[in-house]
């Protein structure tokens, strides 16, 4: 995690603004897929709207040595009436310390962590190269919506599964220009290669579903989609950009300007 300050912010308020976006992205799309939303002092989740265990998920829980058991069961017993599978996001902001090894304890499997990074958009790097003949345009309406969901699901997480769920997601929600939600695909050579979305939550711009088809990596298009929306972000008067990054995606976003403030990991548990 980073120790220093960042243009005049604590480290810890950039864990916060990560911790935020997320959350409101997480439920917010569960939400939609019509989940069952618990929101405690202590805990906060959305389970029962998606059949993917990333989206039937606990974001938040500041829980005592006392509570944390209970809490869990009760987190799994909802899972099992809904016969969906399930996770815990388990960030830096979360409690007790022990929280990882209560849930490996409940028959969660720890499936790896997610740096939280965050980025300054007035230090953004906007001087990368981009590939000739790439064109990147936002989503408006539903045809080019189906043309990202099929591009995100010919690779991306759970693949066609994961990638329809969220377009279904997507087009509920629209494609209100001054709205919350932007996607973005990347044609090149005149075929659909790569994907994003950007959730203005929070106060932040937080980056999502970067994808880039096998054939077209290492051409310095997943860098470049992702250029285009927070380009988009800081256009619109946000001033820092949020994500969690895959190992592939790391050292694209650090070129970008992004540092790691954070681990979230990840606990999942699966239907029996």
């Amino acid at each position: 995690m980073m120790e220093q300050p960042f243009d005049g912010l604590p480290a810890q308020a950039m864990v916060e603004m990560i911790e935020a976006n997320t959350n409101e992205f997480l439920l917010t799309l569960g939400r939609l897929g019509g989940g069952e939303e618990c929101s405690e002092a202590d805990h906060q989740w959305i389970i029962g709207g998606s059949p993917l265990a990333y989206h039937n998920c606990v974001t938040r829980a500041r829980l005592t040595e006392e509570s944390v058991d209970e809490v869990i069961e009760e987190s799994m017993r909802l899972l099992q009436s809904y016969n969906v599978p399930g996770s815990w996001h388990v960030g830096p902001w979360m409690g007790p310390d022990n929280l990882g090894e209560r849930l490996v304890a409940h028959g969660f499997i720890h499936v790896g962590s997610e740096p939280g990074m965050a980025l300054d958009l007035g230090q953004l790097n906007e001087s990368l190269s981009v590939p000739d003949e790439l064109v990147i345009q936002r989503v408006r309406n539903e045809r080019e919506l189906e043309i990202w969901t099929r591009t995100l699901g010919m690779g991306f997480g759970e693949g066609e599964v994961e990638a329809n769920w969220v377009g279904a997601m997507y087009r509920k929600i629209g494609f209100d220009e001054e709205g919350s939600w932007h996607h973005y695909l990347g044609w090149w050579h005149g075929e659909p290669v790569a994907t994003a979305s950007l959730f203005l939550g929070a106060g932040v711009a937080g980056i999502y579903f970067v994808f880039t088809l096998p054939q077209a990596r290492r051409q310095g298009i997943g860098a470049a989609i992702t250029l285009a929306a927070l380009q988009d972000a800081s256009m619109r008067g946000y001033g820092v950009g949020v994500l969690g990054s895959s190992s592939m995606g790391y050292p694209v976003y650090q070129r970008l300007g992004f540092q790691e403030y954070c681990r979230i990991e990840m606990y999942e548990w699966a239907l029996p």
